[in-house]
C-alpha cells in the first residue's frame, strides 16, 4: 500500500506492507533515535509525535500515519539540544539508550504545560523506562531546565 506523510518536515511517499509498524517505517527512513525496547508499549523508547502528540510507534501501524505529520527526535534537534544539556549536566544520560524517548516525552510535556509541578512531571513521564538511573537525575534536569526557561539560573 502507498502512504504519504510529512516526516520531520519533509513530504515523503512510500510503498509499505499493510502490517508495517510506524517504528519500522521511521527507522527505515533514517530515524535511528526511535528505539525498540520492550515491544509491549511499556518503555517509551519508541515515542514519536503524530500530529504533535506523543505516541508509541511500536503500537501504531504506519498506515495510520498516512496523510499526517510525524516527528522524531531527528526533527527536533534544536529544541532537544537545548533541553538535553540540562539532562547531561545532571549525569542522567548514563548509557543514553532511553534518552530519545525521554526527551520526546519531556518536550511534549513542556509544550502541553510550560510550568508543571514535580508530581505532574513524574506522572507524565512515568511510561519511560530507564534501567541505569533512579530518574532523580532526569527530574533534576527537568526542574533546572524549567527554572532556566523562567529566567532563573542553571543549577
Amino acid at each position: 500500500m502507498n502512504i504519504s506523510m510529512i516526516l520531520n518536515g519533509k513530504k515523503i511517499q512510500a510503498d509499505i506492507d499493510p502490517d508495517m509498524l510506524l517504528i519500522d517505517f521511521v527507522r527505515s527512513q533514517n530515524c535511528p533515535s526511535v528505539k525498540r525496547g520492550c515491544e509491549t508499549a511499556n518503555c517509551g523508547l519508541c515515542t514519536v509525535f503524530l500530529d504533535d502528540r506523543p505516541v508509541l510507534s511500536c503500537s501504531v501501524l504506519a498506515a495510520r500515519a498516512d496523510g499526517r505529520k510525524v516527528t522524531t527526535l531527528e526533527g527536533l534537534q534544536e529544541e532537544a539540544y537545548e533541553f538535553g544539556q540540562f539532562i547531561a549536566d545532571q549525569g542522567a544520560e548514563q548509557c543514553g539508550f532511553c534518552n530519545p524517548g525521554f526527551v520526546m516525552n519531556a518536550i511534549a510535556l513542556f509544550r502541553e504545560n510550560p510550568d508543571p509541578g514535580v508530581e505532574e512531571i513524574k506522572e507524565y513521564l512515568s511510561g519511560n523506562l530507564c534501567r541505569c538511573s533512579g530518574y532523580e537525575g532526569q527530574l533534576r534536569g527537568i526542574l533546572a531546565f524549567l527554572e532556566w526557561k523562567k529566567g532563573g539560573k542553571q543549577s
